[in-house]
């Protein structure tokens, strides 16, 4: 089992920049998922880059646990994670539905951020690492810190979080999430990704919203139980999901202390502008990762597979092109960035057919549609990969939207996604990167 607190990092200082030392080769802004990741592939596959990763927080990755289907990542993709300790499970998952319930095949793993801290710390040299330290201002030249501190880089890469935009439009996924150590083993073998028959009325008092449990069985005795909705409003009631762990762990008869907590608000994008939103953050000759640069599922939120790829592509780029520019390392992303746009254009129509066309209180059904499916279909779903006739066949069958309804939708411009989460002063509510 992986403990997820990590301990504190001193701050470090940053490299040596002076006058008569060499501008750094590249400046990572943002030490969670995107960031490390990038660091790690810098390391590993372009021997000779000199790089900072330069995060506000003390530890990378913020306090996050991070989940993905082994299929998720392309196979020749996978050595990347190889350093770190997961969580898996290879005889599959669970989902229940109020209709039905069934076991999916897919290997599952899941990542705690203090093991992303922790194997990061052990494997990047020291110099590389600057913990603790907030970046004032980027430019295509480098680093201007928050004490006044210049860090030169020929390339500079913004991993920082999302930023709302009403350039963009959809809803909210809020979940909470709490580690049990139990008394005794809580007997799960597998876990559930979605446990949908829990009741559907939203926490906040605002109506009804899909809203499912997500249970992980860390080992024989430690259990992370997940209350996740979507929602119209970035607005979570720590208090009320808090209650409602409690109550499901009851229910199921798991009785112990619990030794963790993270929570968060993550945009579930339906639609908007993309270039439109990508101006509001990007900054000329400065290269855009992670969810700011867009790389993430519409409907799910889920953020490995791609934030995998782009290392991969970035430290291989530069591996073969020492010389590129900072511009032209900017180009790249963005050109990638346009890609993932338009490749996950479906998930985004889904995601409207889930926030405008369908009643709150019906959402499940959506979903109770959509696994009921052959398994190797919702295997593509999740890694992004759905095929044309993968397309197909989800929006065939008796359909979990009124037609009338889903037409609106496919032609709605959506709620704007400028909203900030509101209510989560209860615990850190960082969106990974």
């Amino acid at each position: 089992m992986v403990d997820s607190t990590p301990t504190p990092a001193p701050q470090t200082s940053a490299p040596d920049t002076g006058a008569d030392v060499a501008p750094l080769d590249v400046a990572i802004v943002g030490g969670g998922l995107a960031g490390g990741l990038i660091a790690l592939a810098l390391h590993r596959h372009a021997p000779g880059c000199r790089f900072a990763v330069i995060e506000t927080g003390r530890t990378f990755g913020g306090h996050h646990r991070w989940s993905w289907f082994e299929t998720d990542i392309r196979p020749g993709a996978r050595g990347l994670m190889a350093g770190f300790t997961l969580n898996g499970w290879d005889e599959g998952y669970d989902i229940t539905f109020p209709a039905y319930g069934r076991t999916l095949p897919t290997a599952y793993r899941s990542l705690a951020s203090a093991e992303f801290h922790r194997a990061l710390m052990d494997e990047l040299p020291g110099e590389c690492v600057m913990l603790g330290t907030k970046a004032a201002s980027l430019d295509a030249d480098g680093v201007t810190l928050s004490d006044g501190r210049r860090i030169a880089a020929r390339r500079v890469i913004d991993c920082r979080p999302f930023a709302p935009s009403k350039a963009l439009s959809g809803g909210w996924q809020v979940f909470l999430g709490q580690q049990y150590r139990c008394e005794t083993p809580h007997g799960l073998t597998r876990p559930v990704i979605m446990d949908a028959s829990v009741d559907q009325l939203a926490p906040h008092g605002n109506g009804e919203a899909y809203r499912f449990v997500y249970v992980l069985p860390l080992s024989p005795t430690d259990v992370f139980i997940e209350d996740t909705y979507y929602a119209d409003q970035p607005r979570m009631d720590a208090g009320v999901l808090k209650g409602r762990i409690a109550e499901y762990a009851h229910r199921k008869g798991w009785k112990g202390e619990i030794v963790d907590q993270e929570a968060g608000i993550l945009p579930v994008i339906s639609g908007g502008d993309f270039a439109a939103a990508s101006a509001e953050v990007a900054i000329p000759g400065v290269a855009l990762a992670g969810a700011r640069g867009g790389f993430s599922h519409p409907l799910t939120s889920y953020t490995v597979p791609f934030a995998v790829d782009n290392a991969l592509a970035i430290a291989h780029l530069l591996a073969r092109k020492p010389e590129l520019s900072g511009a032209e390392l900017a180009a790249f992303c963005q050109r990638r960035a346009k890609r993932h746009w338009r490749a996950t254009s479906y998930y985004r129509m889904l995601s409207r057919m889930l926030f405008e066309a369908a009643d709150p209180g019906k959402r499940v059904v959506v979903f109770e549609h959509f696994y009921a499916l052959r398994g190797a279909l919702v295997e593509r779903f999740y890694a992004g990969r759905s095929t044309w006739p993968d397309r197909l066949r989800i929006l065939t069958g008796k359909p979990p939207v009124a037609i009338p309804r889903a037409i609106r939708a496919l032609f709605s411009s959506g709620k704007p996604l400028d909203a900030k989460p509101l209510d989560t002063k209860p615990l850190n509510m960082e969106t990974p990167a």
